[in-house]
């Protein structure tokens, strides 16, 4: 591997270009290849072994076509179903999952209401359930499936009425009741003003691509693999339709 190489981001959707929004701002000077399955989105949906065989065949494909240093799985379903897999597969390569910042709102909310709103997959898996045992005694925890809201979001309505309706549904037993809702898929921090609006703007909304980054950053430096160059960013999309790639592109571009 080589610096020059590029870091590969992965998601089922759009929904890891949030991820790729914080990656890009930490450094500037990578080469991104960014692939979106949007072909077999939603993932929320599907069972663990469809999830597995998608993520190793993404990260199949893009170690095959394109020099590779790092694999950033920014997808929380995937990376619950699959990121083991993934680093067992490929030993040599630097695999970086995502995960819900659960820990993030302990600290910052101790004995505090802390909502996890995720896709059905992330909340049954048992990587999970680990990571919400590890804070569960300091405060209360509530998981919130979230089903159709990815379909929306990679139908470009972040911020529409047919998504506050969504959300209005999903989230209104809850309104008064949470300090803080952990967004728990990659997709819900394009929708953070529709959540913001029926929550209320006290509900602090924590999203985990910040970590993500930063972890991504802290291997390529101990690897000797960080680079500093011009920069550049690659988007592919599985659905072959270049609808996808300028959505995308939009979606990043209006969150930076």
């Amino acid at each position: 591997m080589q610096k020059t190489d590029y870091i590969a981001v992965f998601d089922s959707g759009v929904g890891g270009i949030s991820v790729l929004r914080h990656l890009r701002t930490l450094m500037p000077g990578e080469r991104y290849l960014y692939f979106g399955d949007s072909a077999n989105a939603p993932y929320g949906s599907r069972t663990t072994e469809e999830v597995r065989d998608l993520t190793l065949a993404a990260a199949q494909k893009l170690t095959t076509q394109y020099p590779v240093k790092a694999l950033v799985i920014a997808c929380n379903t995937a990376t619950a179903a699959a990121v083991k897999e993934v680093r067992a597969a490929y030993p040599e390569l630097i695999v970086i999952g995502i995960e819900p910042a659960l820990k993030v709102a302990a600290d910052n909310f101790p004995g505090g209401r802390i909502g996890v709103m995720a896709t059905e997959v992330t909340l049954r898996e048992e990587k999970f359930d680990l990571l919400l045992h590890r804070f569960d005694r300091d405060c209360t925890i509530t998981k919130i499936p979230a089903p159709g809201l990815v379909q929306l979001i990679e139908a470009g309505k972040v911020d529409d009425a047919d998504t506050e309706a969504l959300l209005r549904r999903i989230l209104s037993p809850y309104v008064g009741k949470l300090d803080a809702l952990v967004l728990g898929c990659t997709h819900y921090p394009f929708a953070a003003r529709a959540i913001s609006r029926v929550l209320g703007e006290s509900v602090v909304l924590l999203e985990g691509g910040g970590g993500t980054a930063r972890e991504t950053r802290r291997r390529l430096l101990a690897a000797g693999l960080l680079e500093n160059g011009k920069g550049e960013t690659k988007i592919l999309n599985s659905a072959q339709d270049e609808a996808m790639i300028q959505l995308s592109w939009e979606r990043l571009n209006e969150t930076e």
